[in-house]
């Protein structure tokens, strides 16, 4: 398979969220794709981290693709009972700064299974910073067991505006939730919204259908008022079937905000064919909403893009 870097840009930051299914245990992750999925954001919030080593590993492995340095932050292992897994971010160091204030939430009623890991980073190319809150709602028997966690997030999002008056805050992470349900009423009253409200993000064993809409970023509009975002359909992009991507990668696809707007679209090759790794797609000089780059892999391009353009993933 054909795995390429991806060129960013410098005026945009892209904010992911991705669940990768037990990482770090010995199940045959395939992190070079997990690297090439990962090489297309700058700000990567991961849960289902087993094992803190998987997470050097992968910065590795964004190195080496993206010629750029990277960084991370990895919590301790959080959990009730022997099943325990850690949060990370992930981040590309030209872009993004981590500013401070990394810990995981005290939980003073013990609400939380996995306690959600917060910090604080800075957008380097605008200065300005922004908290983030990794979240893992526990999955239980019903909704009724998530619905506590869920109703509780807005306790975090206030602890968030405390410490750091003024900061804008999201809280991103699978939620095992829709966001269309009751629970999400006290997030909403103080204002978040969900980034996605369409579609799903986890992925059946049937090419092309995805079943729940689980993975989400929360966030007020108005404090991010030109971002976007959407799934990052990895199977397409890596040019696998879903049973070899709920094997090899995860079974949950990333989500990603995009800062100032612009639009990863993957779009196939005119004949679907793959070129190499890097190949280059000549731009149209006279359109102003020309991608600023372009890469290409199994098959697929990945666009950044200013503005909307048709197709868009």
């Amino acid at each position: 398979m054909l795995l390429g870097a991806a060129a960013t840009s410098q005026a945009n930051a892209v904010i992911a969220s991705w669940n990768l299914k037990h990482a770090g245990w010995n199940n045959g992750k395939h992190l070079e794709q997990v690297a090439a999925v990962a090489s297309h954001m700058d700000l990567i919030g991961l849960q289902e981290v087993m094992k803190e080593e998987v997470v050097s590993e992968l910065e590795q492995q964004l190195e080496a693709l993206t010629g750029d340095e990277w960084d991370s932050l990895v919590s301790h292992a959080v959990g009730r009972s022997t099943y325990t897994e850690r949060y990370a971010y992930l981040y590309r160091d030209k872009t993004i700064a981590y500013q401070g204030g990394a810990t995981v939430y005290l939980d003073p009623e013990d609400v939380f299974s996995r306690e959600p890991l917060l910090a604080t980073f800075v957008e380097k190319d605008t200065g300005r910073a922004f908290s983030a809150a990794n979240v893992h709602i526990v999955y239980g028997d019903s909704k009724a067991d998530r619905s506590p966690e869920i109703r509780a997030l807005a306790d975090i999002y206030d602890l968030m505006k405390e410490i750091s008056p003024g900061t804008p805050a999201i809280i991103m992470g699978d939620f095992n939730m829709a966001p269309t349900e009751p629970a999400w009423g006290d997030l909403r009253t103080l204002g978040l919204r969900p980034l996605i409200t369409e579609g799903a993000t986890t992925l059946s064993k049937t090419d092309g259908r995805y079943a729940s809409l689980y993975d989400n970023i929360w966030y007020v509009p108005s404090e991010w008022p030109k971002a976007n975002g959407d799934v990052f359909r990895f199977p397409d992009y890596l040019g696998i079937s879903h049973e070899t991507a709920r094997a090899d990668v995860s079974d949950h696809a990333p989500i990603y905000l995009s800062v100032t707007g612009e639009t990863l679209a993957l779009l196939p090759l005119e004949g679907g064919q793959p070129q190499a790794a890097g190949a280059e797609v000549a731009s149209h000089e006279n359109d102003e909403a020309s991608h600023h780059a372009i890469q290409v892999m199994a098959g697929f391009v990945v666009l950044r893009l200013v503005g909307s353009f048709p197709g868009a993933a």
